[in-house]
């Protein structure tokens, strides 16, 4: 199909193949949870059943799939060469800017003799205002939920996404190189993130989910800082967390650096850090559950006695995102109670940090793949903290 030059497909970052796998594995699992039609709005969601990708997701977009029969996309009309540069599907319901949306999908679900049966709509995720839901409910009856039902599929991925996650992960090393190279006493953390925004970028990242997590000094001690013109002084620490996306693909990565002489606690936590790290990682195989790679970090940090400064994950599933998160940690989280077993084929950024609030924080991360026998480390930037002579 070729619409005004733009020839459908011809922008999508997989081959019809996959996305027409992606799909039947959907359609079975609707059909095991009793789903006819499957109303799925969440970006993520969108881009891994369809290819569909544009910077616009905060106007109403939706996919129409049924059990039986093609599915048909609702989208704006602005967004409709997007779509057909990214997707395989023949089929989109335009909507113009005057249309109410929501009425819009309801009218098509009517038109297609689809609201007898059991629609559900994914109901996780950032964009299902419950003015939305509410409307959708008042129009069709009961709306069934279909959460869990693509990102299921979402948490295992293929060959062709692990390599997405590969070169993710060498922008996110150039990001990282330069970065630390500007780390240095006198340099704002503005300079650290342009170096690390700069490199990525020019090495191949798209946009991001979610923006650099860096700051210097004492506002390192500050859980998800960002960079807000600190400079670094003497005797100071820097931190560099940042991600970088291929085709959507997500891989992250997170590295300490300090500037003259360290505090002996600041020393002991670093080194708890890359232990734990490196304990986390020796869990990782195929069959155990999720929690085993959270228990065996925690068992390390609580032996150095750093419980308290270490209330969180241990990880959480990467792969497609969309702003304003750079993980899927919604999908799969590495922690207590999380019992799903690791498969190969699963993805994480696994980042042990620890912090004395206010005053500093060390960690140190990777982006890993589980295998057939453990897992494969996707960066290459050396752990160590970084020393930077005052």
């Amino acid at each position: 199909m070729q619409v005004a030059n733009v020839i459908q497909g011809q922008e999508s970052a997989f081959p019809k193949a996959e996305y027409d796998a992606r799909q039947a594995g959907a359609r079975a699992a609707m059909e095991r949870a009793g789903i006819d039609v499957m109303v799925v709005t969440g970006p993520e969601n969108i881009f891994y059943l369809t290819g569909q990708q544009t910077p616009g997701y905060y106007t109403f977009q939706a996919l129409v799939l049924p059990v039986d029969g093609d599915p048909v996309f609702v989208i704006r009309q602005l967004e409709y060469f997007n779509f057909i540069a990214n997707t395989f599907i023949p089929d989109a319901a335009v909507y113009q800017d005057g249309d109410d949306p929501v009425s819009f999908l309801t009218a098509l679900i009517e038109s297609r003799g689809l609201v007898s049966k059991r629609v559900a709509i994914d109901k996780r995720g950032w964009f299902l205002p419950i003015a939305v839901y509410e409307r959708l409910q008042s129009a069709l009856g009961t709306v069934h939920d279909a959460a869990g039902i693509v990102e299921s599929l979402r948490a295992v991925k293929s060959p062709a996404e692990i390599e997405k996650l590969a070169i993710a992960a060498t922008y996110v090393d150039a990001g990282l190189r330069a970065g630390m190279a500007e780390v240095k006493v006198g340099a704002r953390d503005n300079d650290l993130v342009a170096a690390m925004m700069n490199a990525a970028i020019r090495a191949g990242s798209e946009y991001v989910g979610m923006e650099p997590l860096c700051s210097v000094g004492k506002r390192t001690g500050v859980p998800h800082g960002t960079w807000r013109r600190g400079t670094i002084g003497a005797n100071e620490p820097a931190f560099l967390e940042m991600a970088a996306s291929h085709d959507r693909y997500h891989a992250a990565l997170m590295r300490s650096a300090w500037v003259g002489a360290m505090p002996p606690e600041a020393e002991a936590m670093e080194a708890t850090c890359q232990d734990a790290l490196a304990a986390a990682l020796d869990a990782v195989r195929p069959g155990e559950p999720c929690s085993a790679v959270h228990a065996a970090c925690q068992a390390v940090i609580d032996k150095a006695g750093f419980t308290e400064n270490f209330r969180k994950r241990t990880g959480y599933s990467t792969g497609i995102s969309f702003a304003p998160d750079w993980g899927e940690g919604g999908i799969l989280s590495l922690y207590t109670g999380v019992d799903r077993p690791l498969e190969p084929g699963m993805a994480f950024h696994i980042p042990p940090a620890l912090r004395i609030y206010g005053q500093f924080t060390v960690g140190v991360s990777e982006t890993i793949v589980v295998t057939e026998t453990g897992y494969r480390v996707l960066g290459t930037f050396a752990r160590p903290l970084t020393r930077v002579a005052n």
